[in-house]
């Protein structure tokens, strides 16, 4: 099975000492030479890929980003990765455990749920590049050392603060925006119920798939919820639910050797018929089918 997050070392790269600042750096050619790259990834980290050569894709959370010098990609913790293989792409990969950032208020900035993805230009690029830069000069020159920690911390604190301020890029075939149509923007209301339901089904997706459940849990109407749904994503409330359900289905058979009933029972399916056509309605292919597929593209 491939380990969750784990990243490959760079040559002659020694291992980090006990207590380090949780941050490195490396480049995507020394990551996509091991093995494992060539599987898809269930990340326990943050990883920023900075494009620097050549054009390509990389494949997050089964959506494929277009890549191309000064494209950026953050991937969270629960995603997965899968490397694109293209021969003339390279990158500046940052990777960090989620604790490294504790204590410096930039606990937030992530980007909701999904990938962050952006195409950097301009003075933005130039801001960037310097941050990333900067950020693996420091790693590699203070290696082990208390104070550089802090430092190396700073300065990823500072480089995500930057990303903050930046408008995401569209990621391809991406659902429409929460704050509604151009011209049309979703009420206030709406918009904060879809986020609070998100923020509960991320909690609660393996105990319960019904939208009863989470409107007693927010304290509001089955009718409030499925209306900011289809406000936020022109899709119901039920459908959100079962399609945070399927995307962890997919990316536990994709990245875990776990058996597809073991996948069911943590996602709240006790009988494995009952997971298999959930996925069969959700994915259109049976569990079996869709793992083997992924391997197959590995």
């Amino acid at each position: 099975m491939v380990r969750f997050g784990q990243f490959p070392s760079a040559p002659g790269e020694s291992p980090s000492p006990a207590g380090w600042a949780g941050i490195r750096t490396l480049t995507l050619r020394d990551f996509s030479a091991e093995p494992a790259s060539q599987r898809p990834l269930l990340l326990d980290r943050h990883l920023l890929i900075l494009v620097t050569v050549g054009h390509g894709a990389q494949e997050v959370d089964f959506r494929a980003y277009p890549c191309r010098p000064g494209s950026l990609i953050w991937v969270q913790p629960g995603q997965v990765l899968q490397h694109g293989g293209q021969a003339g792409l390279d990158a500046i990969m940052v990777c960090w455990a989620p604790e490294a950032m504790g204590g410096l208020g930039v606990g937030a900035v992530a980007p909701p749920y999904d990938a962050g993805y952006w195409q950097l230009a301009g003075e933005d690029e130039d801001a960037v590049i310097n941050e990333v830069s900067q950020l693996v000069v420091d790693c590699q020159r203070h290696r082990g050392d208390t104070l550089a920690a802090d430092l190396l911390r700073h300065q990823l604190a500072v480089l995500l603060l930057r990303l903050a301020l930046l408008p995401a890029s569209p990621a391809p075939d991406a659902p429409a925006a929460i704050d509604g149509t151009p011209g049309r923007p979703a009420p206030r209301d709406d918009v904060g119920n879809f986020w609070r339901l998100r923020t509960e089904v991320e909690r609660s997706y393996g105990q319960t798939r019904r939208v009863e459940d989470y409107a007693g849990r927010l304290e509001c109407s089955v009718r409030t919820l499925t209306r900011a749904c289809l406000a936020a994503t022109g899709r119901s409330a039920k459908q959100v639910i079962d399609d945070r359900v399927a995307l962890e289905a997919r990316r536990l058979l994709a990245a875990t050797d776990l058996p597809v009933a073991e996948v069911g029972r943590r996602l709240g399916f006790p009988e494995p018929t009952n997971f298999g056509r959930f996925f069969q309605r959700e994915v259109g292919r049976s569990p079996g089918a869709f793992r083997a597929g992924r391997r197959g593209r590995a």
